[in-house]
């Protein structure tokens, strides 16, 4: 019986009531379509994936009954029912009438009435979102492997058990700069990591056929990488079995391990080195734990000590010490442990050892702390200073003869030139008035000298003169040696800081200074008048002595000039540069000389 196009029209010509039962009965979706395209049966199954009850299907169209599909659905019914062609296998995606994504996979087939035309659409739909989430999820899964395997910096591949590969992450094919074309399908020992040794070919093959067998291999191999160059990774290959215990896959995997190789190289070559140096140190070296424990000695301490190596290994330090430091040790070691440093273990204390015989010996000890895994280590190293104490003793003894001897030349410099500033003084007594002016300034030069070397006498110290101290006592003299008649004149001396000049220089120094202040007692103040005479010493701004002399006298005379004239004048110039300095005069309103040099560095 014909589907008729009205709204309510016939079911097809067969019994409803075993219709019914059949579509009950089928385990997939099913639904009739008729000529509008209007459900005339349905059955539970589709219905439910549909979340409609099924009587709400019967006489609607798809567009009234499910909306939301009606899009995607319609016009594929339509399709089937103009054509009269089946569709099959459609992909159906979209929502059902409670909202939720779905998918389906349907087939559409067309009905025939008597006559051979198309007359409705049989729909034969089989829901598929549970399978379709299950695959999302293992495409999900597969991706994020992907993504794992590519990250790491491994090497890693898949292969059947005839050793074709299927699979290589990333880390192989970027340090050999191929792409996975380059190798899928290949037997792995033929792939361009391995092919450029027959014999690295071989082995590879070797541990592949293994695996295959059920044995995992491990060794240390060289892969080739761009531009021919060899890396040494650690490799393995292991098979994988299913859930009967066959093999189905093999999973060779390595690691670079050329950085770690170099790295354990220069490693063992340092400590190979720090051994050389230990042991050819030429002191003693010991390394002790945080108790003190001996863990290394070098030869020194062997024949520092005489011990034989063996026997102190383990033992803890306080063997090498005397008796008297051993109760004070670990409080000291503790001490140290709590706050490490590279310290000298004495400070000013002198330390003793002890032999194996007993014996004691002066030493120093150094005391450096090495951080290890292990906890902290300290390395210690030990001089045998009785050799040096020895020398010391000797030179200290030597540098007090020499003092003693210096100290002597200048006591009897000293007198020499009292012995010849007497006879000067004798000489002056029988001599005209000239000659005992001339006599007195001679005696005054011995003076000077002498009084250097009595200052070098009593501060035993023979390198240098303190001039502010010799100028002390040289003003003193020269202000004493005055004739004490008429109108005094007075001499004063202003010292700004120490200054400090050898030997060498101190003499002319004081020369000079007793010919300024000699000739201005003797000129600056004629016809019995009265004035000032001040010697100051300082320093500038540079760090120069100035050393001057002036005096509120009546002035040079005109065309008087340092090198003319008397013998004092002819003698500052020269006195000047035997000095290493340089000499100003001013001469309004009385007369000044400034004289710069450069002093030693500081006063002993």
């Amino acid at each position: 019986m014909p589907i008729s196009t009205e709204s309510a029209p016939p079911a097809p010509s067969f019994d409803n009531g075993h219709l019914a039962q059949l579509l009950a009965a089928l385990p997939v979706g099913v639904a009739i379509f008729d000529r509008t395209l209007r459900y005339r049966h349905i059955n539970a199954v589709l219905a439910a994936s549909n979340g409609l009850p099924a009587a709400d299907h019967l006489g609607r169209t798809v567009i009234e009954a499910l909306p939301m599909l009606a899009g995607t659905v319609e016009p594929l019914l339509r399709q089937v029912l103009q054509t009269g062609q089946a569709l099959t296998d459609l992909a159906i995606n979209g929502k059902s009438s409670t909202g939720e994504l779905r998918h389906w996979l349907a087939d559409y087939m067309p009905l025939y009435d008597a006559t051979g035309a198309t007359d409705g659409v049989l729909a034969i739909v089989r829901d598929i979102t549970t399978e379709h989430g299950a695959r999302g999820l293992a495409r999900a899964g597969e991706e994020r492997l992907r993504r794992v395997l590519d990250q790491l910096l491994a090497f890693v591949a898949v292969l059947l058990p005839d050793g074709v590969l299927v699979e290589a992450n990333r880390a192989p094919l970027e340090l050999a700069g191929l792409t996975l074309d380059d190798v899928l399908g290949r037997k792995y020992w033929e792939c361009g990591w391995w092919n450029y040794d027959p014999a690295v070919q071989a082995l590879i093959q070797q541990a592949v056929q293994d695996a295959a067998a059920g044995t995992v291999s491990h060794f240390e191999v060289q892969m080739r990488a761009r531009d021919d160059r060899l890396v040494l990774i650690e490799f393995m290959i292991a098979p994988l079995r299913d859930e009967h215990g066959a093999v189905t896959h093999l999973i060779p995997s390595g690691i670079d391990i050329s950085q770690r190789k170099a790295s354990e190289e220069a490693l063992r070559y340092s400590e190979q080195r720090f051994r050389q140096v230990v042991e050819n140190a030429p002191d003693g070296l010991t390394m002790v734990d945080e108790r003190g424990d001996i863990l290394l000695v070098n030869a020194g301490i062997e024949r520092m000590f005489g011990y034989r190596r063996e026997e102190l290994a383990g033992r803890n330090v306080v063997t090498l010490m005397p008796e008297r430091y051993r109760a004070a040790h670990p409080a000291l070691m503790a001490g140290f442990m709590h706050a490490p440093s590279a310290r000298d273990m004495a400070g000013r204390r002198e330390l003793y050892a002890r032999r194996k015989d007993g014996s004691e010996f002066p030493v120093e000890i150094g005391l450096n702390p090495v951080p290890s895994s292990e906890g902290m280590r300290v390395l210690a190293t030990i001089v045998d200073v009785t050799r040096r104490k020895a020398d010391q003793a000797a030179l200290e003894r030597a540098l007090t003869e020499k003092t003693v001897l210096l100290k002597e030349v200048h006591h009897r410099v000293k007198n020499n030139l009292q012995v010849i500033s007497s006879l000067l003084n004798l000489q002056a007594r029988g001599a005209g008035e000239e000659a005992r002016h001339a006599l007195a300034e001679s005696q005054n030069r011995v003076k000077a000298m002498a009084l250097i070397h009595q200052l070098l006498y009593e501060r035993n110290d023979f390198s240098q003169v303190d001039i502010g101290i010799y100028l002390q006592r040289l003003c003193r003299l020269l202000q004493d040696a005055q004739p004490r008649t008429g109108v005094p004149v007075t001499l004063r001396l202003e010292i700004d800081g120490p200054v400090a000049l050898d030997l060498q220089r101190a003499v002319p120094c004081g020369l000079l200074i007793n010919e300024l202040v000699t000739n201005a007692f003797k000129h600056a103040f004629p016809e019995q008048r009265g004035g000032t005479i001040l010697v100051t010493l300082c320093k500038n701004a540079n760090g120069a002595a100035v050393l001057r002399v002036e005096d509120d006298g009546v002035g040079l005379p005109p065309g008087a000039e340092q090198g003319i004239g008397s013998l004092g004048f002819q003698l500052i110039p020269l006195l000047v540069e035997q000095l290493g300095g340089s000499m100003d005069i001013e001469r309004d309103h009385g007369t000044r000389f400034a004289i710069t040099f450069t002093p030693e560095t500081e006063v002993a």
